[in-house]
């Protein structure tokens, strides 16, 4: 199984920031969703803007928890920069609330099946990254970085982010699953 938590990322990847970003979208296009609703929204971001996203996940990280538990964090965060770049995924609430009123007997079901959306774009996109050689770990740092976020990338309101994913190169090989 080449898709699995990876820790240890760089930037030496071989491919252009062009071919990742289509790779990404084409996986995201590819997955299914709830009455072909396609909610799933992904921002790519490299370069200045992956290490941005991160220094503001740490940014807000450090006023939230004590000093001695930061430490920690920042280790796992200072992980996440040194990859080669960050895929932010988020579901359009305005989707959802759309069919939500065209079909009403169906409404409480519609954020869950936004949620399964979500989970096969990240499960879609990390099985790309991992099948042209790239590693990638999966983080959940929100709901608390979803306004700094939101404000310095410019994000609309209505999307709601569900999960980051850094990727870049594979820096130290990790032992097999044993099942």
């Amino acid at each position: 199984n080449k898709r699995r938590s990876i820790y240890a990322l760089g930037k030496r990847v071989r491919h252009t920031q062009t071919y990742i970003a289509q790779l990404i979208q084409d996986a995201v296009r590819s997955c299914p969703s709830a009455l072909n609703s396609q909610s799933a929204r992904v921002v790519i971001l490299f370069g200045d803007s992956h290490y941005k996203f991160w220094e503001i996940v740490k940014s807000v990280k450090q006023q939230e928890v004590p000093a001695h538990i930061f430490e920690g964090i920042e280790l796992k965060l200072n992980q996440c920069s040194a990859a080669f770049g960050t895929v932010l995924f988020y579901e359009d609430q305005a989707v959802i609330q759309q069919l939500q009123k065209k079909l009403p007997l169906s409404a409480e079901d519609f954020p869950l099946w936004s949620e399964q959306t979500s989970g096969m774009a990240q499960f879609a996109v990390w099985t790309a990254l991992a099948d042209i050689g790239l590693g990638a770990s999966l983080q959940h740092y929100n709901p608390v970085i979803d306004q700094a976020i939101s404000e310095h990338f410019k994000i609309d309101s209505q999307w709601l982010l569900r999960a980051q994913l850094c990727f870049g190169s594979i820096e130290q090989v990790v032992e097999p699953k044993v099942h």
